[in-house]
């Protein structure tokens, strides 16, 4: 759901005790619209994230790692200017509203002590990130508004900062008497009282309303005058539980997959979705939009070579297709041979002009006759030389369009393991070397500017252990995956990979002895889990010693060819990577 006011407050009431009172230390834009604040607080070292996405906008403690790009964006270099090294005082949020503000003793120019705040504006399309002086002047915004100075609320640098206005016609639970809200569904009749609450009051979410809806009527969409006494009972217990703290952090689960949060266990879907509790909302929010984020950042910083990657794809689908219907057309060789050969044993009562042969077929068991197409423009020999040209040209097609199927399927093989290193992509790095991956294989450009080209220290690949304290390697891309395999892992160490599906390289390190059997099993669910059968039952991957995998000369990155393998059937666990993880 969307962050409504409520589900904002219990998030402020978590995150205030870890920020108040500490020191910011430093100040990163992982990306667009996000800030990511390093905190000493009283509890020890935190990370805020602060987002700005419309579709994600929030503010949390975080556990995520965030890679930053090389160079920091304006608005960043802006906030640790005015912010870094600043005392937070205050973390408040405006009665009933989407929005958080970060109160931070900062100093100017003359190293006297000011208040500056920083503003988050949860309020989905117009969701912003403000930067106040001392005096409530704008310093700047994430998303500057207002280049027509007509417009409500401009937002610009300079000017004075105003609240948004309230939602017109709304009104603020708390302050709500039951004799008012029975007037207020008394006027709104058969209004569904979740639309009722939605239309009437602030701070909720449609999931909100609906759950309240639930609770008083058993559904979602009984109207308000079933029992309004019923639901404003309801509204003032959850308002209550609000401010007394009394929140639980719930990830809502529907079929294995995270669909939403909530600050309370949601019922209203039945069994069909399972309410989780987490330990914290950090956690919580950590768990939910980590997978968004990722692909979104993927995404967004991998578009150019996707397009090139797509369109490599397609165009050689397209190639593949053409040869094999030209295949499929020298098929008729032999027949063209048998035509040169009737036309060639007939000779003796052909002449030039005629349109058919009509010939004993000597080819046919049953001796049976056949009618042979002819040119009337070519004589007899002409034309039998004609069909053994048709017939050698077939033959020499089908060697070579079988040659070129070959090497498509390989480089299709390839551009498909390329796709899926992008999609397990985390970050910068892992997109960065993917890049240079297809610049040496000739897909993309070498970039002209300098500072483009300039080397980034190399990832290292996923390292976890097993239960049994073996090492085990995941290789992030096509690149890494080969230096796993061929270079770092020894021959006895043991290669696993699903079969016939793309994946990763995974090496896990015996150490010169026999792996146990729950250390081999572990690897290969690692295995399936980072490989394009993550959503599959029972994947089979195969593994084997080292010293059994080859890469073939000039093969491309990450192929290569093994044998004296075993097979493990393994169902992915999507747990088993945090419990593993290194």
């Amino acid at each position: 759901m969307p962050m409504d006011a409520l589900c904002l407050s219990a998030v402020l009431r978590e995150t205030e005790g870890a920020v108040v009172g500490g020191r910011i230390d430093k100040i990163h834009q992982p990306s667009r619209d996000e800030i990511l604040l390093h905190i000493r607080g009283q509890g020890g070292p935190c990370r805020l994230l602060l987002s700005a996405n419309p579709s994600r906008a929030r503010i949390q403690l975080t556990a995520l790692p965030r890679e930053n790009p090389a160079q920091p964006p304006m608005f960043c270099m802006l906030l640790r200017k005015y912010l870094a090294g600043g005392k937070i005082l205050a973390l408040r949020q405006p009665p009933m509203e989407r929005l958080a503000e970060l109160v931070i003793e900062g100093t100017n120019e003359m190293g006297d002590k000011v208040p500056r705040r920083l503003i988050l504006e949860a309020m989905g399309r117009r969701t912003n990130l403000i930067l106040l002086d001392g005096e409530d002047r704008i310093v700047d915004c994430l998303r500057r508004a207002g280049g027509d100075l007509t417009q409500a609320r401009p937002l610009l640098p300079g000017m004075f900062y105003q609240y948004p206005e309230a939602q017109a016609g709304k009104l603020d639970p708390r302050t709500l008497t039951q004799e008012a809200f029975q007037a207020l569904a008394d006027s709104a009749g058969d209004t569904p009282a979740d639309r009722f609450l939605l239309d009437h009051f602030l701070g909720l979410s449609p999931l909100l309303a609906r759950e309240l809806a639930f609770e008083a009527f058993g559904e979602t969409d009984a109207p308000v005058g079933r029992d309004p006494a019923g639901l404003y009972a309801r509204l003032a217990r959850l308002l209550t539980q609000v401010e007394e703290g009394k929140t639980t952090p719930t990830l809502l689960v529907r079929e294995g997959s995270p669909v939403d949060v909530s600050f309370r266990p949601i019922l209203q879907y039945g069994p069909t979705t399972e309410s989780r509790s987490c330990q914290t909302f950090g956690a919580l929010l950590d768990q939910f939009y980590q997978e968004k984020e990722t692909a979104e950042r993927v995404r967004q910083k991998g578009q150019d070579f996707l397009k090139t990657l797509n369109h490599a794809r397609e165009r050689l689908v397209r190639k593949m297709a053409l040869q094999e219907k030209e295949l499929a057309d020298t098929a008729h060789r032999e027949r063209d041979r048998m035509y040169g050969d009737l036309i060639t044993a007939n000779l003796y009562r052909m002449t030039k002009g005629e349109r058919v042969l009509q010939a004993e077929n000597y080819y046919d068991p049953e001796g049976g006759t056949i009618d042979i197409p002819l040119d009337p423009r070519k004589s007899p020999q002409q034309n039998a030389a004609q069909y053994y040209k048709k017939y050698t040209k077939a033959k020499t097609a089908e060697a070579m369009l079988t040659l070129q199927l070959e090497k498509g399927v390989k480089e299709k093989e390839y551009l498909d393991s390329v796709l899926d290193a992008v999609s397990r992509a985390e970050g910068d790095r892992d997109l960065e070397e993917i890049r240079q991956e297809l610049v040496e294989t000739g897909y993309l450009r070498r970039r002209a500017k300098a500072k483009d080209r300039m080397k980034r220290p190399a990832t290292k690949p996923l390292e976890f252990r097993s239960s049994a304290g073996l090492r085990i390697s995941v290789g992030r891309n096509n690149l890494q995956n080969d230096r796993l395999t061929t270079k770092l892992a020894g021959k006895y160490d043991y290669w696993l990979h699903t079969q016939k599906i793309h994946g990763a390289h995974v090496i896990l390190w015996a150490e010169g002895q026999r792996p146990d059997d729950q250390s081999l099993h572990e690897a290969a669910c690692l295995a399936a889990w980072f490989s394009q059968g993550r959503e599959g039952k029972k994947v089979p991957v195969d593994y084997t010693p080292v010293k059994y995998v080859k890469k073939p000369a000039g093969a491309r990155p990450g192929m290569v060819v093994y044998t004296t393998y075993q097979t493990a059937y393994v169902d992915p666990d999507p747990t088993l990577a945090e419990r593993l993880k290194a």
